[in-house]
């Protein structure tokens, strides 16, 4: 196993100087101005000394390789001598067109607020939809399933954004219980600050809770009575064992394996996803980081963003195949 995490991530190297190159490519090549929503008055070669100071007059290759150099080298760099004070960290960094502030000092800074939004709802999507659908499959057809399969059929089908604005206007215009918009600003000190951040965090935190465990429990329902009807099922009944241990122990182990993927791959998914629901509830993420930087055609901020998003996909496919060989003994990679 160590053997092939080692090969996968030597492998994930070239992978990722292609995906970076595709993605400068093509947002490079997008039709996006820096200084298109500069004012009016503002002369055309003032624009066009403008673009040059932003490299834009510079061939394709070298803005690629400037900027490979600035993100994979002077970046970790710059944090080594940062954290261990080996030096100043001063080397030159990508840069915000609109900010020309780093970039990566903006990720890290929004960072924290999608991760207690995002990662809370898919920790508790996972915890809801587990359960949901183990219950599911071995009670098949009965009112539990059906109510079950009805949830995750409408929160699946509906979008998050009206989702969103739903529970907005039930919970927070009509009933006022929790507030509508995240504020961002908010730092827990005491007991009723913290009580202040779970209640802005419920809405939010729910609306990509449902959409998750949806789509995870439609998946567990199904591996788990593709397994309930294997030979290896009844010969553990025919042996005598308890029905609780047949249930968790062989035949879900087995159903979790392709339920995996889905949750391994569903994490990056789920950033992506939530740039709408960040929008919804006002929530200072990473969602509206990447919106904000379409919108303005900063394009080192979007090529960052996406790039860290394609490392993510790649980093939890890795953590899926590894937790193969966990769940099943028979799968080596050795």
């Amino acid at each position: 196993m160590f053997n092939y995490t080692i090969r996968r991530l030597l492998l994930a190297i070239p992978t990722l100087i292609a995906i970076s190159l595709i993605i400068f490519l093509l947002l490079d090549l997008a039709p996006s101005d820096p200084t298109a929503n500069l004012p009016l008055t503002i002369p055309p070669e003032v624009r066009e000394k403008i673009r040059q100071s932003l490299g834009l007059g510079d061939p394709i290759y070298i803005r690629y390789l400037l900027w490979c150099k600035q993100f994979f080298i002077n970046e970790p760099l710059n944090m080594l001598e940062q954290w261990f004070g080996w030096g100043s960290g001063d080397r030159l960094r990508v840069l915000s067109w609109q900010t020309r502030s780093p970039v990566v000092d903006l990720i890290v800074e929004r960072m924290p607020q999608t991760l207690w939004v995002v990662g809370m709802s898919y920790i508790l999507g996972v915890l809801i939809a587990m359960p949901i659908g183990i219950i599911s499959a071995y009670r098949q057809y009965s009112w539990f399933d059906q109510i079950g399969t009805f949830i995750s059929m409408v929160g699946f089908s509906v979008p998050t954004f009206f989702t969103g604005v739903l529970v907005i206007v039930i919970f927070s215009v009509w009933l006022g219980w929790f507030p509508s918009i995240y504020d961002t600003t908010h730092q827990v000190t005491d007991w009723s600050s913290f009580w202040f951040q779970v209640k802005q965090m419920i809405m939010p935190v729910s609306v990509l809770a449902l959409f998750n465990a949806a789509q995870i429990s439609r998946f567990m329902r199904a591996s788990m009575l593709e397994n309930l009807n294997q030979d290896y099922v009844r010969t553990a009944r025919a042996k005598g064992l308890r029905e609780r241990s047949v249930v968790m122990i062989h035949v879900l182990r087995n159903s979790l394996i392709p339920v995996v993927t889905v949750i391994a791959l569903g994490v990056p998914q789920i950033f992506g996803g939530a740039i709408i629901t960040e929008q919804v509830f006002k929530v200072n993420g990473l969602g509206q980081l990447l919106i904000i930087s379409i919108q303005g055609g900063d394009l080192p901020t979007v090529q960052t963003l996406t790039f860290i998003f394609a490392v993510l996909i790649i980093l939890f496919n890795l953590v899926a195949d590894i937790l193969y060989g966990i769940l099943d003994p028979r799968i080596r990679y050795d």
